[in-house]
């Protein structure tokens, strides 16, 4: 592969989560991680990029910056574009799209960026350009200055490759992976989630718990790139599985991941994709409503839920009743457990009438804005 070290790697993630996603990169051994935004980079080499798909929890895609250089006009473009060693990076039998933007910047025309970069890839290279193909270079030019890239990832790393259905509003893997962790999750505790959905936080809690790769069921992009060496990374893909679940046996015990809610088929959803990703044997989903919540057997840990807001799902005004119970079965059962809560409105909130600290930072969640709300041990 073309430039096998020392090259930038950005790790795109959901606005406002770039600090969750910066302190997971660090607790993963990644050297000095870099915030920007929407996004955390390092500089690292191809071992680098695979290891980042195949363990990072928090992040939607991954890109390999591989040139940045200033242009103002589109002969440049080209004449740097065509400079390019396509030929260590595309194979010639694998088609690539070209996607460009352009942002405060003399080349104002994202269509005819791409363009020139395309032909410049089937001069170089005689790699074919198609918008259909799985393999994509992103031309991305900024105040003048333009970024190649090559997404490594492929489809977005929130598909982990076992969820079968979805509930509607889903919150994505990646979300719901940082703020597990902003809630303080480290594996070793039981996790609850009231109003489960398709089981995401549950699955997710009981996936870190157990040292499951989140890459571990799919393949990557890069895996279609020139030069990619499949030995060196069924090697590193064993070796790192190895790693995660001899650290993760250090401290997993007998904590349960166990999810409920009020509709029957968001348990049967849940039920089947936590069996689709193995972990049928230690998590449980059960049909109560949040008014018939009861503290399960065993140590205090952590409830986490990600309740309809009233935006897309649900009547707003029939919400604080449904908030309001929620934080009268945590008051009066969960004493010693964390409460961890997703929402966009602070009235909703206080309706819980649950002691939460200052809210966490406004995090893009499908056009709308939502906080992470957090309790101490409830007394």
């Amino acid at each position: 592969m073309a430039n096998d070290t020392g090259f930038e790697i950005f790790l795109g993630v959901v606005p406002g989560l770039e600090p969750a996603l910066c302190a997971e990169l660090t607790a993963l051994g990644f050297d000095k991680p870099r915030p920007e935004p929407g996004g955390v980079t390092i500089v690292g080499g191809w071992a680098d990029v695979w290891r980042a798909n195949l363990e990072v929890r928090g992040a939607s895609r991954i890109l390999a910056r591989f040139d940045s250089f200033r242009v103002v006009h589109l002969s440049q473009l080209d004449k740097r574009a065509h400079r390019f060693d396509w030929k260590g990076l595309l194979r010639p039998d694998m088609p690539v799209k070209v996607e460009a933007s352009c942002r405060r910047s003399k080349i104002y025309h994202a269509g005819a960026a791409a363009e020139r970069v395309a032909k410049a890839i089937e001069a170089v290279a005689g790699t074919p350009t198609s918008d259909e193909a799985g393999l994509c270079v992103r031309v991305r030019i900024d105040d003048n200055l333009c970024t190649l890239s090559v997404d490594t990832s492929g489809e977005l790393l929130h598909r982990r490759g076992f969820k079968a259905e979805v509930s509607k509003a889903p919150i994505r893997e990646t979300m719901a992976s940082l703020f597990l962790r902003e809630a303080g999750f480290d594996g070793a505790e039981p996790v609850l989630d009231p109003m489960c959905g398709s089981g995401t936080f549950v699955i997710e809690a009981a996936e870190i718990a157990a040292g499951l790769l989140p890459g571990r069921s799919r393949n990557f992009a890069f895996e279609l790139l020139a030069g990619f060496d499949r030995a060196a990374w069924r090697s590193l893909k064993s070796a790192r599985t190895e790693t995660a679940a001899a650290r993760a046996a250090a401290t997993f015990g007998a904590a349960r991941y166990r999810g409920s809610d009020r509709d029957p088929g968001a348990v049967r959803m849940s039920r089947t994709n936590a069996e689709r990703a193995g972990l049928a044997g230690v998590t449980d989903f059960d049909v109560v409503p949040v008014k018939e919540l009861a503290r399960p057997d065993g140590p205090p840990g952590l409830v986490i839920v990600n309740p309809p807001y009233g935006a897309r799902i649900g009547n707003k005004k029939a919400l604080y009743a449904v908030y309001g119970a929620f934080g009268e079965a945590m008051r009066m059962h969960f004493s010693g457990w964390r409460v961890a809560l997703v929402t966009t409105d602070p009235a909703l909130v206080r309706a819980t009438r649950l002691p939460f600290g200052q809210p966490g930072r406004p995090v893009d969640h499908g056009g709308l804005k939502v906080r992470l709300h957090l309790t101490g041990p409830l007394r």
